[in-house]
């Protein structure tokens, strides 16, 4: 079993707290490189919206808000139990650590579980982009728009909750193995930053994909 005072400083730090600011730091620097990344998503689909503001909201008006307000739920509550999953590594209830770690996993596989329900129901409505996709309406080429921008963005985000929760599953097993106490649980708050931005991104995914075309 791994000894946690032996993993709480690196060689290459002076001090526990530097190498928790450093870890910080580093994690900040790559979630920057990631709103970009997604900035860049969300102004280009500004743009065109501005330009195709019907089909937009027609294809807004296909959307589950049912689903979509479920699966915001789910998120905020996996917020809430990675928070927690934290505050019990803080004060050393490393078997709760374990647990609310599993459970944010958890619900994270359930917000996926129910998004790609929405992708099944997407598919037998014909609103895949491309030679799948059928629709009646005038505005029928901004509406496949939309479902690009939907597809492409909301299946970013789905490999991001991917990647989440293989990293939460994985320190799961490192905190049953160990690998953190009070004193050393970097890793764990890193994570957690991660998992919460994902989080935030949902929120604004599920703002412009679903709210929009409640007035149509």
């Amino acid at each position: 079993m791994s000894n946690p005072v032996q993993l709480m400083l690196r060689e290459q730090y002076s001090t526990p707290e530097q190498q928790r600011e450093t870890a910080t730091f580093g994690m900040w620097i790559f979630l920057a490189t990631e709103i970009m990344l997604f900035g860049g998503l969300f102004t280009a689909f500004t743009v065109y919206r501005l330009g195709h503001p019907v089909g937009f909201d027609e294809g807004s008006k296909d959307m589950s808000i049912v689903l979509g307000s479920v699966n915001t739920a789910v998120l905020i509550t996996s917020s809430l139990t990675m928070a927690l999953s934290i505050y019990s590594a803080a004060v050393g209830k490393l078997v709760r650590t374990y647990y609310l770690l599993l459970i944010t996993a958890a619900i994270g596989i359930v917000f996926l579980i129910i998004k790609f329900t929405e992708y099944y129901q997407h598919y037998l409505a014909h609103k895949v982009p491309g030679i799948w996709f059928e629709s009646s309406s005038p505005h029928a080429a901004s509406m496949q728009l939309f479902y690009v921008f939907y597809f492409a963005m909301t299946g970013l985000h789905a490999i991001h909750m991917t990647i989440g929760i293989t990293l939460v599953v994985l320190f799961a097993f490192r905190t049953a193995a160990g690998s953190f106490d009070a004193e050393y649980h970097t890793p764990l708050e890193t994570i957690g930053l991660y998992w919460h931005f994902v989080d935030i991104v949902w929120v604004f995914l599920f703002a412009i994909f679903y709210i929009s075309g409640l007035h149509t």
